[in-house]
């Protein structure tokens, strides 16, 4: 399944992740929200939990259809996330993201914090109450 990336961290334009792994590689990319979902501060970096009552601003990523299978390999690997492995740090869902421009929701990937990474920062993690990673 081909979707855009939703980001809210280190991957937002601007942020060092951007500039290594997304620069050149993007058709557009635009502001979004994501509902039903906490940030939590990482060490250098955010987790998105998924709750009710939640928002995360981020942007919303398309790929060059060339570059989309490579990235999204690329990505998976940065946010450490294999398939089924419970030490993955995140897994990547399929989420509906709101474009801020107009308000339509569009299925992204998301990386969310994996069960027992979302279990700890529940209990004794440190939320980013704005919603933005950036303050």
């Amino acid at each position: 399944m081909t979707l855009p990336f939703f980001v809210y961290g280190t991957l937002r334009p601007g942020e060092v992740n951007h500039a290594l792994f997304l620069r050149g590689r993007t058709l557009r990319e635009e502001p979004g929200r994501l509902p039903g979902a906490v940030l939590y501060e990482g060490p250098g970096y955010p987790y998105a939990v998924e709750e009710p009552g939640g928002v995360v601003d981020g942007e919303l990523v398309t790929a060059l259809p060339e570059a989309y299978p490579g990235l999204l390999a690329e990505l998976d690997r940065l946010e450490e996330y294999v398939p089924g492995d419970p030490r993955s740090l995140y897994e990547r869902v399929a989420r509906e993201v709101v474009r801020t421009a107009d308000g339509r929701a569009v299925r992204a990937w998301v990386y969310v914090a994996a069960p027992a990474v979302a279990a700890r920062l529940r209990a004794r993690g440190t939320p980013i109450r704005s919603g933005n990673w950036r303050g």
